[in-house]
């Protein structure tokens, strides 16, 4: 689904799945390529857009939870795109992928990257994308912003009227309220969370946060 000219927006499908999105700029790029059995929905849902495998050449993830990174490794092959982890990703690489596959009572699917992200890369595009850190559902969340194009890639920090638990490993509700905080002062007319609704239109983002501060946060 289109949005703009730059971002487009593809739905989770099924179990293990997340949103995906497809950012257009100097670098073509896909975050969270989501579940592997899914993949090939979403490709034809790409197809339809005009966007080939072949068009994307990096592959990123919000977080290394399964249903954000299982298609990585079967996008790369018919892609040819790198996949790059952000250095936090590496850093807690046994809390997100390890702990959190025995959590659920599964193996861990190894991740595997390419090179390690340059956020400065990134942002020498038209959209001069931004990465941001912010933990609490994970140790290792990061968001992809463009204060140029207003959209937030949030990943599982926070959703339409609600944010990402806590109870995982490497999850902590203190982080993630802070976390929060510091993307509420963001000017975003696109909020793209990781599961979910999106939320468009600067007036609706904003009302988003604040119900999420006065209704949510209490209870993490």
């Amino acid at each position: 689904m289109k949005l703009t000219d730059n971002l487009y927006f593809y739905p989770e499908s099924g179990m293990l799945d997340s949103n995906t999105y497809v950012i257009k700029d100097d670098i073509n790029t896909i975050v969270d390529p989501g579940s592997a059995q899914s993949l090939p929905i979403l490709v034809r849902a790409m197809q339809k857009d005009g966007i080939k495998p072949a068009d994307i050449s990096v592959i990123l993830n919000t977080h290394l939870h399964l249903d954000h990174y299982d298609a990585d490794s079967d996008f790369k092959k018919l892609s040819g795109a790198r996949i790059l982890a952000h250095p936090k990703q590496k850093e807690f690489y046994d809390l997100s992928v390890v702990e959190v596959a025995q959590f659920f009572g599964m193996p861990p699917k190894e991740f595997k990257e390419d090179a390690l992200l340059d956020s400065t890369e990134l942002g020498k595009g038209s959209l001069e994308l931004e990465v941001i850190y912010a933990p609490g559902h994970s140790a290792d969340s990061i968001c992809f912003y463009s204060k140029k194009a207003k959209f937030l890639i949030c990943g599982d920090v926070l959703f339409c009227e609600n944010t990402g638990r806590v109870d995982l490993p490497g999850g902590n509700a203190g982080q993630l309220r802070s976390s929060i905080e510091s993307l509420s002062n963001l000017d975003i007319e696109y909020l793209l969370p990781g599961h979910m609704d999106i939320v468009t239109g600067a007036a609706e983002v904003k009302q988003n946060f604040k119900y999420i501060k006065e209704n949510v946060l209490r209870w993490l």
